[in-house]
């Protein structure tokens, strides 16, 4: 049996080498960089007393967190009524939606940004199409513009949204349903009274991976707007690669930042998770 234990944490070694490698030394790196003079100098704290004096780097902040925020609750909602949706399908069916909910919710980046060109650019398939109609969506709505990044955002929200929440409605038993149904209960009262309060905690918990999700997200953003709009990780990466000349130290305190306000926003929802489990109990 001791043998066995050992074994097994000899197998383990590669995945402990491996977080190692691509998380604790880039972290690590990062931390170190935030905190050292540009050209490789000493120890000094003024690239965050920079971003805290600079608006522009406010507002890239003020922007993320908008952006996060407002796709996160609109997928959260949508979410919400489409996983109930799925699970009155057959079973049969509801696997293969799952399976292409899945396919979608690994659809992002550049590969998302160029199908959304394709439908919706200026000379996108819908657009012409509605020209053809005499709708003309210029006037109203164009991609590239800070509605259309948030429509994105939000499509790239939904998939993960419904992977996540979907577990969740096998906690409503049907038993449940049928005594409410019996006790004279309406479906609407049960929900409000007995499903909603169950999945709330859950839908908390996925509310906040969805705003990092989306403070985080950078390839989408960048593709369909380059610099035209002050988002925290387009700007890290054009400190990075240098658009004008490259400050990888300031870089590095803006992406530190960024880590800090992802961590706070998750410490945020496990306090207020445990809270309702709480209160409900």
């Amino acid at each position: 049996m001791k043998r066995f234990v050992s074994m097994l944490w000899v197998t383990t070694i590669p995945f402990f080498a491996m977080i190692a490698l691509f998380l604790l030394v880039p972290l690590l790196s990062m931390i170190g960089g935030s905190f050292q003079a540009e050209g490789g100098g000493g120890f000094t704290v003024s690239h965050y007393r920079e971003i805290f004096s600079n608006s522009y780097y406010l507002q890239a902040f003020e922007n993320s967190v908008l952006i996060s925020f407002l796709s996160a609750l609109i997928g959260i909602v949508v979410a919400v009524f489409a996983t109930y949706a799925i699970t009155r399908f057959p079973q049969s069916l509801q696997q293969r939606v799952l399976v292409i909910t899945n396919l979608t919710s690994n659809f992002a980046g550049i590969p998302l940004a160029f199908a959304f060109i394709v439908l919706l650019g200026n000379s996108g398939l819908f657009v012409l199409l509605a020209k053809q109609l005499g709708i003309d969506f210029g006037e109203s709505f164009t991609l590239y513009s800070w509605s259309g990044l948030t429509l994105v955002y939000i499509y790239f929200q939904l998939p993960l949204a419904v992977m996540l929440l979907y577990p969740l409605y096998n906690a409503i038993q049907k038993q449940w349903m049928e005594a409410a149904e019996l006790l004279g209960a309406s479906p609407w009262k049960f929900w409000l009274r007995i499903g909603f309060p169950v999945l709330l905690p859950g839908i908390v918990g996925t509310f906040s991976i969805l705003f990092a999700n989306a403070m985080g997200a950078y390839a989408s953003a960048y593709a369909l707007t380059g610099s035209n709009y002050n988002l925290v990780p387009i700007r890290i990466g054009a400190l990075v690669s240098g658009d004008i000349f490259a400050r990888p130290e300031l870089g590095s305190a803006l992406a530190v930042l960024l880590g800090l306000t992802l961590a706070g926003a998750l410490l945020v929802n496990e306090w207020l998770t445990r809270k309702i489990r709480r209160d409900l109990s």
